[in-house]
């Protein structure tokens, strides 16, 4: 579960607090249960609010989830965005970037669970919104990894598939990261950065 201080710090545009609260409490059931197995009961209650309270801050369960949906997305966009403009080679920008976006998958894993995998029980106008927003990081990823092959660093026969493949092994960290693990999200990101470099064809350590 992310901690109460991560919660208040992504969550902290989210108002009134009781809207807040609703959000943080959605997350968590979300997380544990499925948003399928979850019900609008389970999440006032975590929320310490009665069924009744929800309804005045979030028309439908879906609603809730598409908040979620939407203010993960936006986050993990910007940190895409401003690790991508760190460093001078595309090489030092894809290290970053993929440093960065593990890290994010493993600090808040609880969150980025539900904004990745629960994609699908969202209306067709709201999943539409996500998706493009979702394109925009694979955008962004994609650029570097095509600025790499045109510089001559990187070796890449398929840079849409590389791309896939980059952003779907930082993505699954949030399924699989446990806090109490061996490895903290720092050395987690590094270990992926350093992979990922390798996988484009240009080796060695993660710049730091």
């Amino acid at each position: 579960m992310d901690t109460e201080a991560q919660q208040s710090e992504q969550w902290a545009d989210v108002t009134p607090d009781a809207a807040r609260r609703l959000v943080i409490a959605a997350v968590d059931a979300f997380a544990e249960r499925g948003y399928h197995a979850t019900t609008t009961r389970d999440i006032a209650g975590r929320a310490g609010m009665s069924p009744a309270a929800l309804y005045i801050h979030y028309k439908t369960k879906e609603e809730l989830l598409y908040r979620i949906s939407g203010v993960g997305h936006r986050l993990a966009l910007d940190i895409v965005r401003r690790a991508a403009s760190t460093g001078a080679t595309p090489a030092e920008r894809l290290a970053s970037a993929v440093r960065s976006f593990v890290r994010w998958h493993a600090e808040h894993h609880t969150t980025a669970r539900v904004v990745q995998y629960e994609l699908g029980a969202l209306s067709a106008e709201h999943y539409a919104e996500i998706a493009a927003r979702r394109r925009e990081i694979d955008g962004t990823v994609r650029s570097i990894i095509e600025d790499g092959v045109r510089a001559g660093d990187f070796a890449v026969p398929d840079v849409p598939g590389t791309t896939l493949a980059v952003l779907s092994l930082c993505i699954d960290v949030a399924r699989w990261f446990n806090a109490e693990g061996r490895r903290t999200p720092e050395e987690i990101g590094a270990l992926y950065a350093d992979l990922v470099l390798r996988m484009v064809g240009a080796p060695g350590p993660a710049a730091a």
